[in-house]
């Protein structure tokens, strides 16, 4: 789905809504978190790397990272196919797993490297998302088991938490034919180590991404 950045651009922080956290709602004690920015896409319709796309004075990537470090992860990883410039030196690299399969290689390689209980991973490309909404998922998780946001039948899993005990199930669709996200997630839900949360319409907005430099036309 695209999004105009005329748009984002007046409306990243846009007028305050109810959060999704209840008062007292926190992150289950048990469970530690990693999270990971992905960052591994070709970009061939923008152009250009999307990570670097100024908003608000700010290249993307530093926004997301933003979100990312208020939710005070454990470990900061970014992953993509060959280690990007702007990366941070507080924040470690992964290598996409070879050969390349998309976002699911940025998973596989992140959720191999986790030492935690729990990776949250988040898209360089959705500059909607919220930390609010991010805190909001750490409050569903439990042991062993990881939330996806679910928009109708489909799942947002470049915006979910994993639980470590999902390593082998990524190791196995890289080694299978399909690679597609979509039915691993499904598998995942069936055996337990992913909970849906469905979307309401007003949040479907957060899951908007970016891919052609006509979004960027109106800045």
């Amino acid at each position: 789905m695209r999004v105009s950045l005329q748009s984002l651009s007046r409306a990243n922080n846009p007028s305050p809504q109810p959060s999704p956290l209840q008062e007292g709602e926190r992150r289950n004690s048990c469970c530690k978190l990693t999270a990971v920015l992905l960052a591994g896409g070709e970009s061939r319709r923008m152009g250009r790397d999307k990570a670097t796309i100024i908003i608000r004075g700010k290249p993307l990537w530093e926004h997301q990272l933003e979100k990312l470090r208020t939710l005070e992860p454990e470990q900061l990883f970014v992953s993509a196919r060959i280690d990007p410039s702007w990366r941070p030196g507080d924040v470690h690299f992964v290598a996409d797993t070879a050969p390349s399969r998309g976002p699911l290689s940025g998973l596989a390689a992140s959720i191999g490297r986790t030492t935690t209980s729990h990776l949250l991973a988040l898209a360089v490309d959705m500059p909607w998302m919220s930390k609010t909404y991010l805190e909001f998922l750490c409050a569903q998780i439990e042991s062993g088991c990881g939330v996806v946001p679910k928009i109708g039948d489909r799942a947002e899993p470049l915006a979910a938490i994993y639980p470590r005990e999902a390593n082998g199930d990524f190791r196995n669709v890289l080694t299978g034919a399909d690679f597609s996200l979509q039915p691993l997630v499904r598998r995942l839900v069936d055996t337990e180590k992913l909970r849906e949360i469905s979307v309401t319409e007003e949040e479907q907005k957060l899951f908007w991404n970016v891919n052609e430099l006509s979004d960027l036309t109106a800045l």
